[in-house]
């Protein structure tokens, strides 16, 4: 244990920010540490957007869903995957590259290097006392969110991340067991064993969802599981990725 494995395990996602603008050297320093993680191949196939200006934030936090956070907290950056640069590297020197950025892996890739930038900024963000909330919401409205930001084509928000001072401290929010998650050289089958696991992360996340909410909630993680996934989301998605640039093979 050191202190950085205790800021890690102490994450908490923070949802009310207090009114204090992170400094650009603040901003420069977490950029600095997202272009510090893992990237594939060196190829480093993200872009960060960093949205300052506070009608651009109100509009985003529209349409993430009309979450607050968005547009009041010291910074929000948007996490994009990003090959405008590659295509540009290609002209260059007289080649295309379009047959395989339009590859499945490659755009695999693209997200997880911005994942990787993302949780690189995440952890340096807590480690300066500030707090970070990931916004999936982006995903809701992208074509509006890259006409928002003037993305070009290979260009592909991801997701936000809203950085700042927290003005509230919520519990940390229990894991799931690690015999759910961690399996040694094969994975584990026995469903029985699973769900017998499940059910007792089941009262742990009720117990905890009761204290949060004064009793107003209390379901288990399976049955939010089971219902947020019946439906789904977003299946717009294939459509817009191939608008831009992106028919994947």
């Amino acid at each position: 244990m050191n202190q950085t494995i205790e800021t890690m395990l102490a994450h908490r996602s923070i949802r009310a920010f207090k009114d204090e603008q992170l400094t650009d050297e603040q901003v420069f320093t977490l950029v600095k540490a997202a272009q510090a993680a893992s990237t594939s191949s060196y190829i480093q196939a993200y872009s960060i957007i960093g949205v300052k200006d506070q009608e651009k934030k109100k509009k985003l936090a529209k349409l993430a869903g009309e979450q607050s956070y968005v547009e009041k907290n010291g910074h929000f950056f948007i996490f994009c995957a990003d090959y405008h640069r590659h295509h540009a590297a290609a002209e260059m020197h007289g080649t295309s590259i379009t047959e395989t950025t339009q590859t499945t892996e490659k755009f695999m890739v693209g997200l997880i290097d911005a994942a990787l930038a993302a949780q690189n900024t995440s952890v340096a963000a807590e480690s300066m006392g500030l707090g970070i909330c990931y916004i999936g919401g982006i995903r809701n409205s992208l074509e509006e969110v890259s006409e928002l930001l003037n993305l070009p084509n290979y260009v592909v928000p991801l997701f936000g991340l809203s950085v700042g001072y927290p003005d509230q401290e919520p519990d940390v929010k229990p894991r799931l067991p690690l015999d759910n998650i961690y399996h040694v050289d094969e994975y584990e089958q026995d469903n029985d064993a699973f769900k017998d696991s499940l059910r007792e992360y089941d009262q742990t996340i009720s117990a905890y969802y009761e204290a949060r909410t004064g009793g107003q909630r209390k379901a288990g993680w399976s049955s939010l599981m089971a219902n947020k996934l019946t439906t789904p989301v977003r299946t717009y998605m294939k459509k817009f990725l191939e608008n831009k640039g992106f028919p994947l093979k």
